[in-house]
């Protein structure tokens, strides 16, 4: 058995109870870049970022003159004058710009082709940006990892997708060292890989218990971890650190708290949400949610059961804490950028293909616990997650080596 022990500090105990102790380095453009897209010497660099009006608001950068936009002026003032400023010479790179595209208004909606640069030019997204660059940073309000995905595999380029930064990201998620992240998630995909099945029970505060089944049929795990290098087209989802599946089938009962705080059981048969039922809040947001599966049933559809490996601060945006070590979210929709068969085409309307992570994390569903995950790969059977604390198996998966 490996030492617990020799794990670095920053996995022992008393940092797992208080992440937001977890002493980072100081963020570093040109060490961020460099780490996950070595090699960076030559590429050709832009920024992609999205407003609802892109034509008036990119040109001249007039949104830095107005209230709100804090994601934008984030990237702005990091990511744009970072590179300006140093970046780039010290990378070997070249560009820089910037450009602005339509808000999509979902979660890995496919991009409009209309894109704007500062000087107030109409482009083309096919034509003028996925062409003519290597790297492709796209710093947004919604997630547009799926299409860029697809994009990248269509064009060539390389990029990451880092929607939500925030203040809280920069000095955490993003500070790391991504070839220890590489490490950790690499060990805790080896210890999930090939698992036939998962089992998650959730303990709600009526004490009830309800548990959710997924069918995995013992393919490979795959893995989210930050390193997006050699020249094979990709996209890293930045801050990264997860483990992730594509399941095959589901059945049984997990709980939802919707974005007004209703709550509510989901009933999940052959893979798909079929039913929301109303445990406190409001019932038309539960009317709402059975309207849309009832209209288009492939919103319902389980396309991701995903993992944390990473000990972060809780941040507010989903795409860190979705990454915390001991925290599990399964999504709806879309998962072809994941590998699976859910394809926008097969959606009633273009705006239901989304991709939507449901995260279950002490922050985000106080109401309910994850009082237990389990995992069967053949006759092995370990305990993965408790009350949301990282099982003896997973320390010890993630000590090998140390």
């Amino acid at each position: 058995m490996p030492s617990i022990a020799a794990l670095p500090d920053y996995l022992h105990e008393e940092i797992l109870l208080h992440p937001e102790n977890r002493k980072f380095p100081a963020f570093d453009l040109v060490r961020l870049l460099g780490t996950v897209f070595k090699p960076t010497e030559g590429c050709r660099v832009c920024i992609l970022t999205e407003f609802e009006n892109p034509a008036s608001l990119i040109k001249d950068f007039s949104f830095l003159k107005q209230e709100g936009f804090p994601v934008q002026k984030k990237a702005h003032e990091v990511f744009y004058q970072g590179l300006k400023n140093g970046a780039l010479e010290a990378l070997g790179m070249t560009g820089g710009e910037m450009f602005a595209y339509k808000s999509t208004h979902g979660s890995n909606l496919d991009l409009e082709d209309d894109v704007w640069d500062t000087a107030g030019n109409h482009l083309s997204l096919d034509r003028d940006i996925y062409p003519n660059y290597d790297l492709i940073l796209c710093i947004s309000i919604f997630s547009a990892t799926a299409p860029l995905t697809a994009k990248a595999k269509e064009f060539g380029f390389r990029g990451a997708t880092l929607h939500g930064l925030n203040d809280i990201i920069l000095k955490s998620g993003l500070a790391v060292d991504y070839h220890e992240v590489s490490r950790d998630a690499e060990k805790l995909r080896f210890a999930l890989t090939k698992a036939d099945s998962i089992e998650i029970d959730f303990a709600l505060e009526d004490g009830r218990v309800l548990t959710a089944w997924l069918g995995l049929n013992g393919q490979e795990a795959q893995k989210s971890h930050g390193l997006c290098q050699g020249l094979t087209p990709d996209i890293a989802n930045l801050p990264a650190g997860e483990v992730y599946f594509v399941p095959e089938d589901a059945r049984g009962q997990f709980p939802m708290k919707y974005e007004d705080g209703t709550l509510g059981v989901l009933e999940v048969v052959d893979r798909c949400i079929i039913h929301s039922t109303l445990i406190a809040g409001n019932q038309a947001t539960i009317d709402a949610h059975n309207a849309r599966l009832q209209d288009d049933p492939m919103t319902g559809t389980l396309g991701e059961l995903g993992f944390g490996t990473q000990v972060l601060p809780v941040s507010g945006a989903d795409i860190q804490d979705e990454k915390v070590l001991g925290t599990c979210h399964l999504a709806t929709g879309r998962d072809d950028h994941l590998g699976g068969d859910i394809v926008p085409e097969m959606f009633k309307k273009h705006e239901n293909s989304t991709h939507d992570d449901i995260l279950f994390a002490p922050h985000k569903t106080p109401n309910f616990n994850i009082s237990q995950v389990r995992m069967k790969r053949g006759d092995q059977e370990e305990i993965l997650i408790e009350n949301f604390r990282p099982s003896r198996y997973l320390m010890e998966a993630l000590a090998e080596g140390h």
